[in-house]
């Protein structure tokens, strides 16, 4: 085996590796590009101010292991029930599709490249010629790649936070976390079910607060959640998918990309309770869905990690909502029918992310 292809091999583990390296990173933390940026004053007032004991008490508060049984992978997603997809699909009426992915091949800046590349090519090439042999292609997608949407499979974090040395690591429902080159051996992506169709819902922050999109750093609170569902006439509840638009692509589109992974609005930990007492199965952002930095000290991803170790809520990063947000503007309906599959790769710690919104 060469060792190109052993790196491509590793490349799983190699992403899942890494993205668990950025749980405990400090709340002050540079750019590739020389920015800092630093957590938005708000966190740090007294009444939103998350500590991490705080969090270490909803570790225990808002879990939901052995909700389905001691043996469930799937945690949240089992609220997606026959009746929710039903009810979905009457949420159907223009018959318009939009996707909810960006594609990743070929696209290059300081908010890609770090796990590995996005690459497509023809599989079989004369090395004397170049000349393409015939019409077969290779992909090779670095899965959470900052310009790859993804869906994180629910081993992707590990806990207990704050876990005492020799404490053994564990992922959702309390499955040892093991992580070998082959990927997670439990709560991986082909064990949380083949695909998933539900009412989708769209929170747009940047139309709600009347501007083009959130500057980085910029925390969503579980109020702002509140202001949107009385400005859309929508509650959120159990079994949706809640997709949370911060404008991270229009942003890029006019100035540029940026760091966004370490300057990135997103959803502010005291959140948690609130996704909690709501019961959504899918949890979407276009960035991180963590505010960056997150304000939190001695942590930076308190959602990713909450949601996926103790509520068992699979989360979306790098989602493309801008389309969504285009036709639920026009048909002024922030809700419709979503389709979610979930590709079935043994041990994966991510899933890419090919979900259609239909209005």
């Amino acid at each position: 085996m060469s060792q190109r292809t052993s790196s491509r091999r590793l490349a799983i583990a190699i992403a899942a590796i890494a993205g668990l390296c950025l749980v405990m990173l400090p709340a002050h933390v540079s750019s590739q590009q020389g920015q800092q940026f630093t957590p938005h004053p708000s966190t740090q007032e007294p009444t939103r101010l998350v500590t991490l004991d705080k969090l270490k008490q909803w570790e225990k508060e808002l879990s939901n292991w052995g909700r389905w049984g001691k043996d469930d992978q799937r945690g949240l997603l089992n609220l997606i029930t026959p009746e929710k997809t039903k009810q979905a699909t009457t949420l159907v009426r223009e018959g318009k599709t939009v996707t909810l992915q960006i594609n990743p091949i070929k696209k290059t800046g300081s908010d890609t490249g770090g796990f590995g590349e996005n690459v497509h090519r023809m599989a079989r090439i004369d090395p004397a010629t170049g000349a393409v042999l015939g019409a077969l292609d290779i992909i090779q997608l670095s899965i959470h790649d900052g310009l790859n949407s993804h869906l994180d499979a629910l081993c992707h974090y590990q806990g207990p936070i704050g876990r005492r040395p020799g404490e053994p690591a564990v992922s959702y429902n309390g499955f040892p976390f093991t992580l070998t080159a082959a990927g997670c051996k439990e709560s991986a992506a082909d064990r949380m079910g083949p695909g998933y169709v539900t009412r989708g819902v769209l929170v747009d922050m940047p139309l709600l607060k009347k501007v083009k999109w959130l500057e980085p750093s910029t925390p969503i609170y579980a109020e702002d959640l509140e202001a949107w569902e009385k400005f859309a006439g929508i509650t959120i509840g159990a079994g949706d998918a809640l997709l949370i638009r911060g404008g991270r692509w229009a942003k890029r589109e006019a100035d540029g990309p940026w760091a966004y992974g370490q300057g990135g609005a997103g959803l502010h930990a005291s959140a948690l309770p609130w996704l909690r007492a709501r019961n959504v199965s899918i949890l979407a952002s276009d960035a991180v869905n963590d505010v960056q930095p997150s304000g939190v000290q001695g942590i930076n991803r308190p959602i990713h990690q909450l949601t996926q170790v103790n509520m068992g809520l699979p989360i979306v990063d790098n989602a493309y909502l801008e389309d969504a947000a285009r036709e639920a503007a026009r048909l002024n309906r922030w809700e419709f029918m979503f389709t979610l599959h979930i590709f079935q790769i043994q041990g994966g710690t991510a899933s890419p992310f090919n979900a259609l919104a239909t209005f």
